[in-house]
């Protein structure tokens, strides 16, 4: 692909440059030969499709449901990515339900194959839903080969967006979160809690999640931290506490070369 975004700094300030410059590099990205070939082609056809086992024979369009969501290596996937989809999100049992990482949830609940007698993919509202996701994610991913950590700070704010949107109930919500990696870093080093936090019992985590967000933001609510003032907060400790750690991390490894070296 023949993009790279400018990134002149990493960390906070490199944050507020990269908001600056958001939609004049996001549209340069839009224009490169395989963005625009895909977006076509997806607009042209998605219409056509009117099962999971139509999207999964025609790698394109699949290439696109799955980098819309984040989950592009699952492209050779297919018998596992027509299951997800054709088992819907409406029966508890169905396995999108069931899989930890909820971005496949939200897939089987964005195409409808397993839950609506007409799939959402014959809207004509459809394919600028799934074509935002997938230009939004691109963008991050490519920002992602310089600085992993502006990576999980762009995805932010459209992950929390669909969270919200997607599960009703606070707890619910909290969930959701728990099960999104890449919204779940930026939570976890948001508020400070260590690398070992998962192996906890899953309602400890919670119970944590919940009381770090309230003495850090004043909110245990997951909705409330959907404010921009308090997503512009988040992404700040994130991104501090990110390279405070790296620092700590290359000054160790400078300390240990150096007493190897003596």
């Amino acid at each position: 692909m023949s993009f790279q975004p400018v990134l002149p700094m990493s960390g906070y300030a490199g944050w507020r440059f990269l908001q600056r410059t958001m939609d004049s590099q996001i549209a340069a990205f839009e224009r490169t030969p395989v963005i625009a070939s895909d977006t076509a082609y997806f607009r042209a056809n998605i219409g056509k499709v009117t099962s999971a086992a139509d999207l999964v024979a025609d790698r394109r369009l699949l290439g696109v449901a799955l980098g819309a969501f984040g989950l592009d290596a699952d492209i050779g996937s297919k018998a596992f990515i027509r299951q997800v989809l054709e088992g819907g999100t409406t029966d508890r049992g169905a396995l999108a339900n069931k899989l930890a990482d909820k971005r496949y949830l939200a897939l089987a609940r964005s195409f409808g194959f397993g839950d609506l007698p007409v799939p959402r993919t014959v809207l004509s509202t459809f394919p600028d839903e799934i074509l935002t996701k997938y230009r939004d994610a691109g963008f991050q991913a490519e920002v992602g080969q310089q600085d992993d950590t502006l990576r999980l700070a762009l995805n932010l704010g459209p992950a929390l967006g669909d969270v919200i949107a997607q599960n009703k109930g606070a707890d619910a919500q909290w969930f959701a979160v728990m099960g999104n990696p890449p919204l779940r870093q930026v939570f976890e080093g948001a508020l400070g809690l260590p690398a070992s936090f998962g192996k906890l019992d899953i309602d400890r985590q919670i119970t944590q999640f919940k009381a770090r967000a309230q003495a850090t933001f004043g909110t245990s609510t997951v909705a409330d931290l959907a404010d921009p003032a308090q997503q512009d907060k988040m992404i700040r400790l994130f991104l501090v506490r990110s390279e405070a750690n790296a620092t700590t991390i290359a000054t160790g490894a400078s300390i240990a070369l150096s007493l190897l070296g003596g």
